[in-house]
């Protein structure tokens, strides 16, 4: 073994003792990818065969950007290779992203004199395509064009061929889980992106989930807000139905009201052989019916004779002994008219109050 692949061996093996996980930002010609990618799916990876062969006898400069690393690669060292994405860097993670994996960053560096070897002894060894098609999101890009040479200047490349283990971050980061620089031997590379899923893996998933929970949770709590909202307007809708509803009048109440309306009959005193001429009169005088209502609602209807004077009526109420009957007058509603202290010796038929009258009593 080389000298060369014998220090490979060793970073490889320092990587698998110590793994890497360092947060990038990414910059600004990368994330515009992004905003162009949030809604989109997946494009095809294929290019007609036409269309390839036309690319192959092409300067690579001349073929769009998503294609210039197949393009290489495959003019170079043919078709078997892990499956590469042709896409941008943003696509290419987003793809990861709904996908549940990790991506596989490789940066192709044509000219490099370690990436002949690394191309065709590991790249297009069968133990590692059948691995990172089975386990990875796969992109790769030249090292010196469009995100390849964005990504380098962010990672930090300084020798090739150049791979990486990338998680999505929240935010314009990435977080690069691994880092390999300079050959490796197809075993090396398994062995260390398998330890790279075993120790990260787990962690990735814990906080896919926690963030797939949270997701769940916060529309949990939207659902219930909206029944909530929903609820109480609904029920404020059948208090406005129920308030602007004409109120039935409960049946004993009903009664009650047809009893107090109702004209009351009343038991006239016959006249005696005791009675005095004046009495005798008086008797003989047609009646009044007054209906005397209160501030409470009640009322109460009295028969007087016509003779009578107001106070009489005044006298009647005070006999009753209700409460708020210390200090008021009577009041005729229809033409309205009070009756104070200069009707009292008024008959009821010279106050107008003959042969029947509706009086309200007021407080003062």
């Amino acid at each position: 073994m080389s000298s060369t692949m014998r220090e490979t061996s060793r970073l490889a093996e320092a990587s698998i003792n110590g793994i890497v996980r360092r947060m990038v930002n990414l910059p600004r010609s990368i994330l515009g990818g992004f905003s162009r990618v949030m809604g989109g799916g997946r494009r095809s990876q294929t290019l007609p065969s036409s269309y390839q062969y036309q690319i192959l006898e092409q300067d690579v400069q001349n073929v769009p950007e998503e294609w210039s690393f197949l393009t290489s690669f495959e003019y170079q060292y043919g078709s078997m290779h892990p499956f590469f994405y042709a896409c941008r860097f943003a696509e290419a993670m987003k793809i990861a992203e709904d996908d549940h994996k990790f991506l596989f960053l490789y940066l192709h560096s044509p000219d490099h004199p370690f990436t002949p070897s690394f191309c065709e002894e590991t790249l297009r060894s069968e133990l590692v395509v059948q691995f990172l098609d089975a386990n990875f999101i796969s992109w790769g890009a030249l090292a010196n064009r469009g995100d390849g040479l964005q990504m380098a200047t962010t990672l930090g490349a300084t020798n090739y061929p150049f791979c990486a283990v990338i998680a999505p971050a929240r935010g314009e980061s990435i977080t690069v889980l691994q880092q390999l620089e300079g050959p490796v031997s197809p075993a090396e590379l398994v062995e260390i992106l398998q330890r790279t899923m075993e120790d990260q893996g787990s962690a990735f998933g814990c906080s896919k989930l926690k963030r797939d929970e949270k997701i769940r949770a916060d529309r949990r709590l939207r659902e219930e807000q909206d029944r909530a909202y929903h609820a109480a307007l609904q029920e404020d809708k059948e208090r406005e139905r129920l308030k602007n509803r004409p109120r039935a009048i409960p049946k004993k109440a009903h009664e009650e009201r047809l009893k107090q309306n109702s004209p009351k009959k009343h038991t006239f005193t016959h006249e005696t052989p005791n009675k005095d001429p004046a009495s005798k009169a008086k008797d003989s005088q047609p009646s009044s019916q007054i209906l005397i209502r209160f501030p409470n609602g009640e009322r109460r209807e009295k028969s007087f004779s016509s003779m009578d004077k107001v106070k009489s009526i005044y006298s009647y109420i005070d006999s009753l002994g209700l409460p708020g009957t210390e200090n008021y007058r009577l009041i005729a509603s229809f033409p309205r008219r009070v009756y104070g202290m200069d009707e009292m010796n008024m008959t009821l038929k010279d106050a107008g109050l003959h042969p029947r009258a509706s009086l309200f009593l007021e407080r003062q």
